[in-house]
């Protein structure tokens, strides 16, 4: 596969064309993408990317389980120690092939500001 049929490929895992129900632009320029990412309770994402590093600001929490491409488990947010808070600004590199899952019973809602 050449170099412009893999760029394709993962244009369309980006979180915006791969889990459009979950991921809305708010803004984009040259510096920054800004995206409002809900995922309802119950709910899961389709597979997709986010290709740079990012904050999040959480807007509300709710458990989350993210899995990889394969299916295997990064991330189960029920395993937090001692049930501390999670923290309402995260940074994160970039995100290969994932989806989420709400395990919580509240909506997931995120801001992401994207670093291009």
């Amino acid at each position: 596969m050449n170099k412009s049929n893999n760029k394709e490929i993962t244009d369309n895992l980006d979180a915006l064309i791969a889990a459009p129900y979950n991921h809305t632009l708010i803004l984009e320029n040259e510096k920054v993408r800004v995206l409002d990412t809900i995922i309802r309770a119950g709910d899961s994402t389709p597979m997709h990317t986010h290709a740079c590093p990012s904050v999040f600001y959480i807007i509300s929490w709710s458990d989350f389980v993210r899995y990889d491409g394969e299916g295997n488990v990064l991330v189960d947010t029920r395993k937090r120690e001692n049930g501390e808070v999670p923290p309402s600004v995260l940074w994160s590199e970039p995100l290969g092939l994932h989806s989420v899952e709400n395990v919580g019973d509240a909506d997931l809602h995120v801001i992401g500001i994207e670093i291009k």
